[in-house]
C-alpha cells in the first residue's frame, strides 16, 4: 500500500510538473497567431480603413489623369508660342534671336509693339482680373482660395501668355504652364467629393506635372510642388505627385524626345582649388539675383505710379523691349537659344555682360507692362550669362586651374534661379535635369546656398512672396496667419432652421454683425471688440436679413481644427 500511495503521489507530481511545460508549448504555438491578430487589429486594419476613407486609389487615378492632361496642355502652350512667333519671325522654333537678326529693324520694333496693343485690349476687355497670372497666383489659390482656379481664368491666362511670348515679350513660359496645370487640377478635383487634404495634393499634382512637362524634369517637378506649393514633404502627398509628374514626363518625352533641354559637353571640375572661385561665383550670382528682383520691384512700382490707360501699358512696354532688341535680339522671348549659347561658350565677354543688364531691364519692363510670362526662364538666362562671364574672367586670371566657362554657366543658372524663386532644392534638381550634368554636384550646392542665403538676407523673401505681399497676402508668417484669413464665417456659423426668416434692423444702429463671407480673423476681432459671445450673421446683399449666428467658441474651435488639420497633413 505505501508503495502504491507513493507511486500515485509521484504520478501526480509528474503531471503537475509536466503541465506547465505543456501549457508553455501551447502558448508558443498560439503566440504567432495572437501577434498577427494584434498587428492586424491595431496597425494594418486602421491604416487600411484610413487609406480607403480618404479614397487614395481614386486620388492616384485622378493624379494620373492630371499628369497626362497637364503634359498635353504644356505641349499645346509651347506650340501656341511657336504659332504666334511664326507670324512675326518666320520660325516656330527656339532660335529666336538668330531669326530676328535677319529681319529689318522696324519689324523687330513693330512685333512687340503691335503685340502689346493686342495684349492691352485683351486685358482691358476680356481677361479676368485684368492682369496675367503666374506661380504667385497658384500659391495664393493654394493658401487662401481653397485651391480654386476657374477654367476661364486659366485658359485666358494661357492665351495671353502664349501670345505675349510669341511676339517677343522678355519673360518665361514655365510660370503660365504652372498656372495652366493648376487650373486643370482645380477643375478635376472639384468633380469629386474629396477631403481638403486630398484636394490640395491634387492641386500640387497639377503644378508638378506642369514643371515636369515644361522642363522634361520629373524629379524637379515633384520637389517644386512640395517645396513651393505645399510647403511640406508628407508621404501621403508624395505618391500622387510622383504619379502625376512621371505621367507628364512620359507624355512629353514620347512627343518631344527624352534629351535634356540643353545638350552640353561633359564639363568637369578641374581642381578642388577652384572652390574659392565657386564661393566668389555664389557672391556674384547673389548680386545678379538681388539686382534682378530690385529691377522687377522698381519697374512695377513705377508702372503703378503712372496714370495711363491699361490697354496702353503693353504698347509702351512692347516698344521699349523692341527698341532694345534692335541691337540685342538675344533678349527677345523665352531666351533658351541665348542661354544655350552661353552654356556652349559661344558668346564673347562683352555680349555676356551687356545681356545681363539688358535682359534684366527687358524682363522688368515686360512684366510691369502686364505682358504674360514668368521669371523662371529669365533667371536661368541671367545665371547662365553671369556664370559664363565669370568663367571667362576666372580663366584669364588662373588659366591652369579654371574649368570651362560652360561649367560656371551651369552653376550660375542654378544659383540665380534658386535665389530669385526661393526654391533651392527643386531648382538644383531642375538644373541637373535640364543639362544632364551631375558631376558638379558639390560645386552647385555651394554656389546655390551662398546665392540663396545672401538674397534672402537682402530681400527677405522670394519674388513670388513679394508679389503676394503687394496684394496683402503674407504667407511666410506661418499657417496660422493664412488660416485666419481663409477660413470663412460660413464654415462654422449656426444657420437658421429651414424656412425661418428673421428681419433685423442693423443699419445705422450700434449692433455688431458679420456676413458669411467674412473671415474668422474678422470674427475674432469683432468678438474681442464687442465682448459678446454671439454675433448675428446677415446676408451680404441685404443686411436686414438674418441668416445665422456666429459664436465665439465655434470660431475658436474651427480655427484650432484647421490648425490641427494643417499640421497632420504636413506629417502624413
Amino acid at each position: 500500500m505505501p508503495d502504491s500511495r507513493e507511486a500515485e503521489q509521484g504520478d501526480k507530481t509528474g503531471r503537475q510538473q509536466t503541465r506547465p511545460g505543456r501549457f508553455s508549448r501551447q502558448r508558443l504555438l498560439h503566440r504567432p497567431t495572437r501577434w498577427l491578430r494584434h498587428v492586424l487589429a491595431d496597425r494594418v486594419l486602421p491604416s487600411l480603413d484610413d487609406f480607403l476613407a480618404e479614397r487614395q486609389l481614386l486620388v492616384w487615378a485622378i493624379a494620373l489623369f492630371i499628369g497626362v492632361g497637364a503634359a498635353y496642355l504644356a505641349i499645346l502652350f509651347r506650340l501656341g508660342i511657336g504659332a504666334f512667333q511664326l507670324l512675326w519671325l518666320g520660325t516656330a522654333g527656339e532660335s529666336v534671336y538668330e531669326a530676328a537678326e535677319l529681319l529689318p529693324w522696324w519689324l523687330i520694333l513693330l512685333g512687340p509693339t503691335a503685340g502689346g496693343l493686342a495684349v492691352g485690349l485683351f486685358l482691358q476687355y476680356v481677361m479676368p482680373g485684368r492682369r496675367p497670372n503666374g506661380v504667385a497666383d497658384v500659391i495664393e489659390a493654394r493658401a487662401l482660395q481653397g485651391c480654386r482656379i476657374t477654367a476661364q481664368q486659366g485658359l485666358a491666362n494661357a492665351l495671353v501668355s502664349a501670345f505675349s511670348l510669341g511676339v517677343g515679350a522678355s519673360a518665361g513660359r514655365e510660370g503660365p504652364v504652372v498656372h495652366l496645370g493648376a487650373t486643370l487640377a482645380s477643375v478635376l478635383k472639384d468633380l469629386f467629393k474629396l477631403s481638403h487634404a486630398a484636394r490640395r495634393n491634387l492641386f500640387a499634382c497639377g503644378v508638378a506635372a506642369a514643371v515636369s512637362a515644361s522642363f522634361n524634369a520629373p524629379i524637379a517637378g515633384v520637389l517644386f510642388a512640395h517645396e513651393v506649393i505645399l510647403g511640406h514633404y508628407a508621404l501621403r502627398a508624395f505618391v500622387p505627385i510622383v504619379i502625376s509628374s512621371v505621367a507628364a514626363t512620359i507624355v512629353v518625352r514620347a512627343h518631344l524626345g527624352s534629351f535634356p533641354a540643353f545638350i552640353i559637353p561633359n564639363y568637369q571640375i578641374t581642381s578642388y582649388w577652384e572652390f574659392p572661385a565657386f564661393v566668389l561665383l555664389g557672391l556674384t550670382c547673389a548680386a545678379v539675383a538681388i539686382a534682378f528682383q530690385f529691377a522687377l520691384i522698381s519697374a512695377e512700382r513705377t508702372a503703378w505710379s503712372i496714370e495711363i490707360p491699361l490697354w496702353l501699358r503693353p504698347v509702351i512696354g512692347g516698344a521699349m523691349v523692341g527698341a532694345i532688341a534692335i541691337w540685342y535680339p538675344q533678349i527677345l522671348g523665352v531666351g533658351y537659344d541665348a542661354t544655350d549659347a552661353a552654356l556652349k561658350h559661344s558668346l564673347p565677354l562683352q555680349i555676356l555682360l551687356a545681356l545681363i543688364v539688358l535682359k534684366t531691364v527687358a524682363t522688368a519692363i515686360t512684366l510691369a507692362s502686364r505682358f504674360g510670362g514668368g521669371v523662371f526662364s529669365p533667371s536661368l538666362y541671367l545665371g547662365a550669362m553671369a556664370g559664363a562671364a565669370f568663367g571667362i574672367i576666372a580663366a584669364k586670371v588662373f588659366p591652369e586651374m579654371a574649368s570651362s566657362e560652360g561649367l560656371y554657366a551651369i552653376l550660375g543658372m542654378g544659383a540665380v534661379s534658386a535665389a530669385v524663386l526661393g526654391a533651392p532644392i527643386s531648382t538644383t534638381l531642375i538644373v541637373f535635369e535640364l543639362t544632364g550634368g551631375y558631376s558638379m554636384t558639390i560645386a552647385l550646392l555651394l554656389v546655390v546656398s551662398i546665392a540663396s542665403g545672401l538674397t534672402q538676407a537682402v530681400h527677405g523673401e522670394s519674388f513670388f512672396h513679394w508679389q503676394l505681399s503687394m496684394r496683402g497676402v503674407f504667407l511666410r508668417e506661418g499657417p496660422h496667419k493664412h488660416i485666419v484669413r481663409s477660413l470663412k464665417i460660413r464654415d462654422f456659423m449656426i444657420p437658421l432652421e429651414d424656412g425661418a426668416i428673421e428681419e433685423m434692423k442693423v443699419v445705422g444702429e450700434d449692433i455688431p454683425w458679420l456676413t458669411p463671407d467674412d473671415t474668422v480673423e474678422a470674427a475674432l476681432r469683432a468678438f474681442d471688440k464687442t465682448g459678446q459671445n454671439r454675433i448675428a450673421v446677415v446676408d451680404a446683399r441685404d443686411t436686414d436679413k438674418l441668416v445665422g449666428w456666429a459664436e465665439h467658441v465655434d470660431a475658436l474651435n474651427a480655427f484650432n481644427m484647421a490648425l490641427i488639420e494643417a499640421n497632420v497633413e504636413a506629417h502624413r
